[in-house]
């Protein structure tokens, strides 16, 4: 049985990834799945950098705006709706374009990765979350290598709830994912945009400056009113953790700004490291002129001599 043909638009954050896919869809008769695990939330538009109502409209667009923000979402959940949605897509003579940064979850979907079905253990993630507070992320993480070294290698040390979860997963007997090494599970063309390092980190800080001035702080704000807790998972995300810490008093307004843009920086070059585990990416660069032209216009050039040979 033939694969169905999946395109794939990522990059670390700040690289234009949105409107590289918006146009490659409007060429193509395309559909955008959004592969950011932080736009699935309603209400939570400027730190997550959403693409505008007018962007959203202009071709359809998933997985944007499903969740309220106390809702928890995981990598299993967006392979399972992402596989069906391709499957739609695919169905209505259409082609499914999957946009995002988020690279465990594309790498999941790509790679066909098998999560496991072992039920949470309240008690036993209680007893990791207290000795990661008391002994330290890297302990933690120390612990999670020893029991599942694959699982490790796929986690960041600093993702506590992610290695908490691993942890809570492997001693109960089982792993958290089993990942296909040599085939990917679609007819993918997977591109990848990168930036000169210096200049993606303008970026990160011009983009973090206008997320200010577009409300940030008053988004945040709302949302704490609204009840949504700093410990829901949509709260612990860049932006909006440094911003209710911010407003709760934890910290002045200078750190939280400083805060915001050292995190996402450090983001960006985690992303870069989850890339290069996965070498199928035709690689773009976006240099100082901003070239996304000449970037869709190869990027749909390979895509047509791929439509003609098919």
């Amino acid at each position: 049985m033939p694969k169905e043909t999946l395109v794939v638009i990522l990059g670390p954050t700040a690289t234009g990834k949105s409107y590289c896919g918006i146009e490659l869809a409007r060429r193509f008769c395309g559909e955008i799945i959004s592969g950011d695990s932080m736009l699935v939330y309603r209400q939570m538009n400027i730190g997550t950098a959403k693409p505008s109502e007018e962007e959203l409209n202009t071709v359809p667009h998933h997985l944007v705006n499903i969740l309220t923000p106390d809702a928890s979402y995981s990598v299993a959940d967006f392979q399972q709706q992402a596989t069906e949605l391709i499957h739609q897509i695919t169905r209505r003579g259409n082609l499914p374009i999957l946009v995002g940064g988020t690279g465990l979850y594309i790498k999941a979907l790509l790679e066909d990765y098998r999560f496991s079905s072992v039920e949470e253990n309240p008690e036993l993630r209680h007893r990791l979350e207290t000795y990661a507070q008391e002994q330290g992320s890297t302990k933690l993480f120390d612990w999670l290598h020893r029991e599942d070294p694959a699982a490790a290698a796929r986690l960041h040390p600093n993702d506590i709830r992610r290695v908490v979860r691993a942890l809570e997963t492997a001693l109960s007997g089982d792993s958290v994912s089993q990942e296909k090494q040599h085939e990917l599970k679609y007819d993918a063309t997977v591109f990848g945009l990168s930036m000169e390092r210096d200049f993606l980190y303008e970026r990160i800080n011009q983009r973090v400056d206008r997320m200010l001035e577009a409300g940030l702080e008053e988004e945040v704000r709302t949302l704490l009113k609204a009840g949504v807790s700093t410990g829901c998972l949509s709260m612990k995300s860049l932006g909006y953790r440094q911003m209710a810490e911010y407003l709760t008093g934890q910290c002045d307004f200078a750190t939280a700004v400083d805060n915001i843009k050292k995190g996402t920086r450090h983001f960006a070059k985690r992303q870069i490291t989850w890339y290069k585990k996965m070498p199928y990416i035709h690689w773009f660069t976006v240099d100082r002129s901003l070239n996304y032209e000449k970037i869709v216009a190869d990027m749909a050039d390979i895509l047509e001599k791929k439509i003609k040979r098919m």
